[in-house]
């Protein structure tokens, strides 16, 4: 679009404009207009513009995919979906989660009313279906995902058991005509679930070991279950991980490693890279390395006292436990541990030798773009999500032909162990991929700097305010400094997730504030906020359409929003006759 063209920018900038052209000794707002060609092709004029009126650092570099100064000014002020047009009711309950098809011409919604409704995304949104959970036994849905090709829909919903206990379940809804295809348990509810490939999902599974030990199995499942021949697999068991003082697996997605090479945005320049300085660690616990390891502070564990094993080696793990206990009962343990930091120090013994090591190549290669990543949230010191964890799923793993029940594995190997743990020293309640794979986005609440985790029934506080965090997954490494605009109230125990989402430019994400925020991604700025009545607990926006975004609270709505470029283009009016020739013509005819 030429610049001549271009619409008249808001008032305040306007101003800005002429404080800076005053400041240059152009006094008249008049032969601001006659120059305005001029002044919209002034490189200078539109970089400290844009530094002022955002206020960016000057170190950061303009952005890669624009043409000039003035085409990104516009863009930060034209584009970002900040109007609202429409407001969607027809949900009775909190509206939970938002997820798109691939096409972008569909969506769906989950809500505290128990049920799923299918929209059509068209200039004015329409409902297409509705389907209601109750009748499953449900409680409520609270996620869904389409699949690849758009033919079926992921629906996760806590299901209500024996005696009201309250575990989780994943539905797969046809969407040629919106029967339900299949019913799988998800345990705890929080994994949500996820979509590996098109016709194959990923759940879990809790088994209780201990007090605060468990151990969480992830289950890759085909999609039609009740259709497939009695002599292929429907099940396959992928990891089998240990839980150690509290922790579970949860929100489980998928990284399609193939994506790395042709990224929609890099994020590395200089300014921003924090992997450095960051206090939020990453430690691979493939490394050989023990220096390599960072891990959060926490109350110091006794070690076994070191006994050589009669054979001159170091000793098994079992050799491990029988000296542990043998001190502990001769009263050489110091200090005398709790109870559940003996169930801790046992478990972590007896999973010492028997855990698979992770694989040797991790990080994706041409030879082995077809890998992928699932990433979930667990922990180590307590039950509340702080650690991201990160384990490679292999071709032959992604699909369910072949042993069910994981008997490839030797009978020593009884755990997974993972490629990669990300430390974010917070609780977590939200992460989002970018649409090339290759950022993490996460939302958490920090600990404060220094604490000590004595108790894992009792985690740190959090802090109200909400820092976005970026993750590079090709390098492990966080490229950004934490964003901080939107804040949340809960605490620990009441603490729930709030579901963001990444376009090619921007970041949004809900909040406790009853705002939706945007972020540019590049420049690390907050751009809008978006008013609900309630708490915002997702936004999403469309896949093929970036100044659309969509917006669910628990005041029972969506709401649409969409940028001023595209208001103006949907409002356009058409040419109406001009009132002489109109007269004159009657006239004619008089």
């Amino acid at each position: 679009m030429d610049v001549g063209d271009s619409p008249l920018l808001p008032d305040s900038i306007l101003y800005e404009i002429f404080l800076y052209l005053d400041h240059v000794d152009v006094l008249s707002v008049g032969l601001v207009c006659r120059q305005w060609h001029a002044v919209a092709r002034d490189e200078f004029l539109w970089k400290e513009l844009f530094y002022r009126y955002y206020r960016v650092s000057r170190e950061v570099p303009r952005h890669p995919a624009a043409v000039s100064w003035y085409e990104d000014f516009q863009r930060l002020y034209d584009t970002i979906p900040c109007v609202e047009v429409q407001t969607l009711t027809e949900h009775n309950d909190q509206v939970l989660h938002l997820s798109f098809s691939h096409t972008g011409y569909l969506f769906a919604s989950c809500s505290k009313d128990c049920t799923v409704k299918i929209w059509n995304n068209e200039l004015a949104i329409s409902l297409l279906h509705s389907s209601n959970m109750r009748l499953y036994n449900w409680s409520y849905t609270q996620f869904s995902q389409f699949n690849s090709d758009d033919s079926l829909l992921l629906v996760s919903g806590v299901f209500v058991g024996p005696r009201n206990s309250s575990s989780g379940e994943i539905a797969v809804i046809s969407l040629e005509n919106f029967t339900l295809l299949s019913r799988v348990r998800n345990k705890p509810y929080d994994v949500f679930g996820c979509w590996l490939n098109e016709t194959n999902l990923i759940s879990g599974n809790l088994h209780r070991i201990g007090h605060i030990t468990s151990c969480s199995v992830l289950w890759l499942n085909n999609a039609f279950q009740g259709i497939e021949s009695e002599n292929v697999n429907v099940v396959k068991r992928l990891f089998k991980i240990q839980n150690l003082n509290a922790s579970t697996i949860r929100t489980v997605m998928v990284a399609d490693c193939s994506r790395y090479d042709a990224p929609d945005l890099l994020l590395d320049y200089k300014e921003q890279l924090a992997a450095a300085t960051s206090p939020y660690q990453v430690f691979d616990l493939g490394s050989d390395s023990e220096e390599e390891e960072v891990k959060p502070k926490q109350k110091v564990m006794p070690e076994p006292v070191a006994q050589a094993s009669p054979g001159g080696g170091s000793g098994t793990a079992g050799d491990g436990l029988q000296q542990f206990l043998d001190d502990l009962l001769e009263g050489r343990v110091m200090p005398v541990l709790s109870e559940r930091e003996l169930e801790t120090k046992v478990a972590e013994l007896l999973a010492r030798n028997r855990t698979k090591p992770p694989e040797l190549t991790q990080l994706p290669t041409e030879a082995s773009n077809k890998k992928k990543y699932l990433i979930f949230t667990t922990g180590c010191l307590t039950y509340s999500p702080h650690q991201i964890g990160i384990k490679q799923i292999l071709p032959h793993q992604m699909t369910t032909a072949g042993p069910v029940l994981g008997e490839e594995r030797r009978s020593d190997e009884f755990f997974d162990s993972l490629d990669h743990v990300i430390d974010i020293h917070g609780h977590i309640i939200g992460m989002g991929l970018s649409p090339d794979h290759r950022y993490l986005y996460v939302n958490s609440r920090s600990w404060p700097r220094d604490c000590v985790i004595s108790d894992p029934m009792q985690p740190p506080p959090i802090a109200e305010e909400i820092d976005l965090h970026v993750f590079d997954l090709k390098t492990m490494k966080e490229v950004k400094r934490a964003l901080r605009a939107h804040r949340a109230y809960t605490p620990n125990d009441e603490c729930f997730f709030i579901f963001l989402d990444v376009s090619r430019d921007f970041v949004a994400s809900g909040a406790e504030d009853h705002h939706g925020y945007i972020w540019d991604r590049h420049y690390n700025i907050c751009l809008a906020k978006l008013q609900h009545d309630d708490v915002v607990n997702s936004v999403v926006f469309s896949p093929i359409e970036q100044e659309l975004l969509l917006t669910a609270s628990d005041d029972t709505t969506i709401k649409v929003w969409r940028s001023p470029r595209t208001v103006r283009i949907h409002q356009a009016r058409k040419p109406k006759p001009r009132k002489l020739l109109f007269s004159w013509l009657m006239n004619q005819k008089s």
